[in-house]
Order: structure tokens, then sequence, then C-alpha cells
């Protein structure tokens, strides 16, 4: 592996120059470390670990950001937020959900977030991450309610959840625990958007506290469509009563949110680069207007029903939560984690066919995905005993746990399509005339092969054991996860004939599929400011939906898995002078099955990939810096497509960064968020090139009292035209949005 230095790369190096010099000029002393732990290393973590204990202290590659820090990123949804935590590869150009997320060098060849598990609060949003048209960051709202975020990167991720091999992100609510409220109102400045944030928590009594927050919305979206597509929000609360020994508390989510959903819009390819067609800008390009009619859709009950395109992802979510925990004794306590959710919707977005017709290019022809999420329902708990004793000259600590997970994935597609002008979005018919009807029904469209009703239910019981071991210096763990998954159901496909559901189709999903996965790490702390620190893992994530409508599924054919083994090297070190830096060598290997719904392909992939990972911050007086930035060599090393071996995995850079300076002066606060990427391939077999970017985010923050703030953030600032993602025919593209401005005010009480 030969990896050079780029400008960006030295552009890190010498802002962090100063700082690194002034560290190291100094023998700085233990006593002051804490007080300048810009990388929070001495902060107690909850997520993908056995042992709430700190990072310096854990095998594992870990970044949190902490409400104040979410608030500044500049971020317009979770997926956008995950993108300046680095080796965090986030695709976050669909909107507000359906983002592509994926970790370190571990492929993204499926839609959503195959080997990251999504969790708000230490259970899973959804059991899976790649359900089509169904991903969990849909129903995930980062909101004044998240205290913070913490984001486990490979390690005992695969052992301590579940479908979970390349990492865990944990969205942590607040609970009341520190008194008081907010109430935020902002504005869009150069797009119609409107939103309200409310949090307020406080102390009931004697071991009582409470949360309740939430936001509401009305506007046009990401992207200048000129109509109100963004409407709706969400609620949570807690209610948490403590005792002596333990505590126990309930929560509630109510969520009910529509946003306008991108997908890629047409480009072409010339000489391997992606070049736009007039009129068509991918940062702001939307095509279902008001002169879009509604969609006739043909429902599972066998009813056709008039829908409106513009509804775009339209998502709801109602979850009871109830968890606890108790000392048992001195040395034995029991925790348990229960949630029951709701969820359903229905997501809708235009997706070309093609790249123009009619020889001047004047319309093409939009696929679009009309899919009815008509229950994606589920049901988790977590129970974990653990017992702490001492073993040798040093601690001890055995855990025993037992998930279960309930997951129902329902859906029904029927997608028309329609030419559309590429001036206005006017819809037209076969022969480029003012039309409202679609030229093709779902009967028809890409052969009738989409035509399809599921109702599925995958269960999922994951007994796991972890053992700790800690003597002076030295940390040493071990964990064990046995998952094992049965799928229940039934799919339908049409009868593109005779146009209704077709009996005949039916098939019986009925299988089980079982692995084992392992994680083992070391730590060990030269000094208190210094850890050095190894793992290896093997880990699994079981497929749902994206196994449908290929083999057999009722048992009698062996079920594919995807399968990552990753071995990590690192260090973690800090100085007095506020400098802390987090460095993570890693390799992983991935075995994988596929299938992808837009080029309606079955494949069966192998993965390898090593490199650097490298976070750093800096505080000093006014100054605050962070930054990070991710060094990654990868090739596909086996594949059913001979031709594709020893190519780079497609939209996989070989570089990334994140940089975030800040400074105050007086009630002033001035900063940027600078995002980054080098070039990488639109497809696997390396023959469109995406060009690298910078997507600059910056916000201004003036304290006008002690309660109250004024502030204005700009979203990819300077209007940077960044691909995230090309059809492998080079037909369609699709890129983050163009300038987003807002005017924020937020009272404090």
């Amino acid at each position: 592996m030969q990896l050079r230095p780029s400008p960006l790369m030295l552009a890190l190096a010498v802002a962090f120059a100063p700082a690194l010099g002034h560290a190291q000029s100094t023998d700085s002393t233990d006593t002051k470390a804490s007080s300048a732990d810009s990388l929070k290393l001495d902060q107690v973590l909850v997520t993908g670990s056995s042992t709430k204990t700190t990072r310096m202290k854990q095998s594992l590659s870990v970044s949190t950001l902490d409400s104040e820090q979410i608030s500044r990123s500049g971020a317009t949804s979770a997926a956008e937020l995950l993108r300046s935590i680095p080796g965090v590869r986030s695709e976050s150009s669909g909107g507000e959900g359906n983002a592509n997320i994926t970790l370190r060098g571990v492929p993204l060849s499926a839609g959503g977030s195959r080997y990251v598990q999504l969790q708000e609060d230490g259970l899973p949003i959804l059991l899976f991450g790649d359900i089509a048209f169904g991903t969990a960051d849909q129903f995930l709202r980062a909101d004044a309610s998240v205290q913070r975020l913490e984001v486990v990167r490979g390690g005992s991720a695969s052992t301590m959840a579940s479908n979970s091999p390349g990492g865990v992100v944990n969205f942590i609510s607040r609970t009341g625990q520190e008194p008081g409220g907010s109430v935020a109102l902002s504005a869009g400045l150069d797009k119609r958007l409107w939103r309200a944030d409310l949090a307020y928590g406080g102390k009931l009594g004697t071991g009582t506290s409470f949360f309740i927050g939430g936001f509401g919305r009305s506007g046009e979206g990401g992207r200048p469509t000129g109509l109100t597509l963004e409407s709706g929000g969400q609620i949570k609360a807690n209610l948490t009563q403590k005792f002596n020994g333990g505590y126990v508390r309930v929560s509630l989510k109510a969520l009910d949110d529509t946003t306008p959903s991108f997908m890629p819009v047409p480009v072409r390819v010339s000489q391997g680069q992606i070049q736009t067609l007039p009129g068509v800008d991918p940062r702001s390009a939307f095509f279902i207007k008001n002169n879009f009619g509604s969609d006739p859709f043909f429902a599972r009950d066998g009813s056709t029903q008039a829908t409106n395109p513009r509804d775009g992802l339209h998502v709801r979510s109602t979850a009871i939560g109830l968890e606890g925990a108790y000392q048992i004794n001195d040395s034995l306590s029991i925790e348990d984690r229960l949630r029951k959710a709701s969820n359903s919707g229905r997501f809708m977005a235009l997706f070309p066919a093609d790249n123009g017709k009619n020889g001047s290019q004047s319309y093409f022809t939009g696929t679009l995905f009309n899919t009815s999420l008509d229950s994606l329902d589920n049901l988790f708990n977590d129970l974990k005993l653990t017992q702490r004793l001492k073993l040798g000259d040093g601690q001890a600590q055995l855990v025993g746990g037992l998930f279960y997970g309930k997951q129902t994935v329902a859906q029904t597609w029927f997608w028309n399509q329609y030419n559309l002008s590429f001036a206005n979005g006017q819809l037209l018919d076969a022969a480029g005339q003012a039309s409202q009807a679609p030229i093709a029904r779902g009967w028809t469209t890409w052969g009738g092969c989409c035509t399809r009703s599921f109702d599925v239910d995958y269960t999922q019981t994951s007994p796991y054991a972890a053992a700790t071991w800690e003597s002076g210096p030295l940390n040493l763990d071990l964990s064990v996860r046995r998952d094992h998954q049965s799928a229940s159901g039934a799919t339908l496909s049409g009868d593109n004939t005779a146009q209704k559901w077709d009996p005949a189709s039916r098939k019986v999903v009925d299988y089980s599929v079982s692995h084992t996965s392992y994680s083992v790490g070391v730590n060990y702390a030269l000094n208190k400011n210094l850890a050095l620190f190894g793992r290896h893992s093997n880990g699994v994530a079981f497929s749902a939906d994206r196994l449908l409508y290929g083999n057999p599924l009722d048992g009698s054919v062996p079920i594919a898995v995807n399968e990552i083994d990753q071995t990590e090297l690192g260090l973690k070190w800090r100085d007095a002078k506020g400098l802390s830096l987090f460095g993570t060598l890693f390799a992983a290997r991935t075995r994988e099955s596929n299938y992808e719904v837009t080029s309606r392909q079955f494949t069966a992939n192998s993965y390898r990939a090593q490199g650097l990972e490298l976070e750093a911050a800096y505080a000093a007086g006014p100054w605050r810096l962070a930054g990070g930035a991710t060094l990654t060599h990868a090739r596909i090393s086996a594949a059913n497509d001979a031709t594709l071996v020893d190519k780079q995995p497609r939209r996989q850079a070989k570089f990334t960064w994140q940089l975030s300076p800040s400074y105050s002066w007086g009630d002033v606060e001035l900063g940027l968020g600078l995002i980054g990427s080098g070039k990488s391939y639109g497809d696997d077999a390396n023959t469109i090139t995406m060009k690298g970017y910078t997507v600059v985010n910056a916000f201004a923050n003036y304290q006008i009292n002690d309660k109250t703030q004024l502030s204005i953030s700009a979203n990819n600032a300077f209007n940077a035209l960044a691909y995230t993602e090309i059809e492998g025919d080079g037909h369609a593209a699709r890129a983050l949005n163009g300038r987003t401005l807002r005017l924020g005010l937020k009272y404090e009480f």
C-alpha cells in the first residue's frame, strides 16, 4: 500500500502544527491533563462496550459529540451530522433520510447502513440498516432532545450489538438531570424554511426527573422547490425515578414528519468525467412540481389509490420504552432496556431512467419510486447481568446478556413511469405532448420486475458474553455473541397481464441462519496521558428484504450472510496544553452478497481495506480546533465478475478529512466546519471518476445576554458541487444540496 500526502493532508498538518510544536516544547505533567482533555478521553462511554469506562481505558476507536458540538455543526440531518466524525462515510445527499452510511473502508455496495447500527439510547432503531426505502435514519431526528452522540468504529460493536460489525452510532437522549430548557426559532434566509425547537427538563422530587422536547417545521426543504414539502415534527419525553441501588425510566417518542426525498438527476459522462446537462443543476434540481398530478398506486388490498408524489418521504413512528438498572449487591448488577415501536410511512421519489430522449434532449423518463412502508414495527429487549470480582492482582468483570428483537418488514411497491421536460418538469406523453398520465404503469416498468408486496417477520435471539480484566495500566477484554435469526412470511408479485396480484407468485419465507462473532482487545496505558491499544474482531450483518425475490427462502438452500474481519492498532495521547490525538491503523476484510434495485443485479463480492484514521482536537484560550483524516486503501478481492478484481470499490475515496476551527471574541463566536473528500470512482469497474470536493459550513453566534443567542449559519457556504454517487452507466448522479442560509434565535431558561 502506498499513500501519498495530498494538499489537504498538508493543510491539516499546518493547522495542527502550532499546537504540536507548543505541546512538544514542554514536558507536561499528568495533573493538568484532565483540565485540557479536548477529545474528552476521560469521558465514560456506554456504547459498544461491555463496561462503562473511559475512552482512555478502552481498546476501541470512539468519537463523541455533545449537544453544543451538534448545534455548531450546521448539520441539517442526522446523517449529515455523521460527516463530521472521522472514519465515517455518510452520503447524506438524499435529504432527511435514505442516507448511505458506512465506516473506514467497509464497502457501501447497498443502500442504507448495512454494517452500521443506528441506535437511540442503546437500542436499534431498526434491526437492519439497509432495508430498501426504509433505512434507520428515516426514523431518526437529531433535535434538542439529544444529549450527546457516541460513535464506535469497528471493535466490539460486532459482539455488543446485532448486525453492526462496522460500528454503532448511538444518539443518547437528555433525561432532565440538568434542570433547564430552551426555545429556539430558525428561518431560512435563501429558502422558505421555518422551524421551532423546544427542550425542557428538571426534577420533580426526590430522585425523580423528567424531560420533554421536540420540534415542528414547515418549508420547501433543502432545495428551492417553491412548494411546502417539509411539514411535521417530533415529540420525545421521558420520566426517571432513581432509588437506592438503581433507577427506572419510561420514555415516549412520537414522530410524524414529511420531507422531500432527493434522487440522482440526469447527467452525462464524457471520457470518464461527469458533466451536467443544460438547465439541470445536481445541487438544486427537483422535478416533482405542482404540475405533477396524483400517482395511481396499486395497493396491497388490490385497490387503486391516488397518491401525492410531493409527499416525498413521509414517516410515522410511535415508540414507548422502559429501562432500568439495579445493583443487587456490591459486585452484582442487572440492567434491561425494552422498546416497542410502530413504524410506517411512504417513500416517493423520482429516479431518472435515462438522461434524455427525442434527440434534442428536451425530456427524459423518470421512474417514480412509490413505495408504501406498510409496517416496519419492531420490539427490542436487551438484558445484561454484570458480575465484578477480584482476580489475581486485578479487577475482573463478567457480563452475560441476551438480546431479543422482532422486526417486521412489510412493503408494497408500484412504480409508474413518466416523461418530464428538463425545462420545467412538465409531464409529457410518449409523443412529447403535455399529459398527466404515466407513459408506463407499474405492470410494465422495467419489464414488470418490481410490482411487489411482501410481509416478513424477522426474529433475532442473541446471547452474548464478555470478560474484562484490569490490572494497573493493563486492560484486557474478550467478548462473543451468537446471533440466530429466523424469518417467516411471504412475498407476492404482480400479474402483469391481468394487472392484479398473482396468487401463483406467492413464495413462502421460512428459514433460519446463525453466526458466532467474537472480539478481543487490549489497552495499555504508558502513562496517564498516553495509551496504546489493539483489537481483532469478527462480525456479521444478516440481510432482510435484500434476499427476497431471489433464491428460494423456504430453507431449501443456504442463506447468504455478510461477514467482516477487522484488526485495529492505535494510540491515544494528550498533553496539558490542550492538544489530544487519537490514531488508529485498521484492516478489514468483507464478504457479502447484494441486490441492487436500480440495476436489478445480484452480486457476490469480497473486499479488503487498510488505512489510517486520525482524530485530533486543540483548545487554547478563545481558540478551538477539531479535525480528522482517514487514509484508505481498498480493493475488490473477489467477485462474480472477474474483471472487477483489484479495482477500487465504488465511491471509496482514498482520503477524507474534517476540520472545525472556531474563535470566541467576547459575546461573538465564529466557526467553520470543513468536510473534504478526495476523488473516487462511481462504478466498480473504475471507468467513471467522481472529483474530490470540500464543503464548507460556517456559523456566527452572538450572545445578546446570558440567556439569549442570535446565530446565522451557512450549509455548503460556497455552493460546492459534491457528487456522492452515480449510476454505473453514467446516466444519473446525486450530489449534496447547494447553499442554505439560516437565521436562528435561542432563549435558554
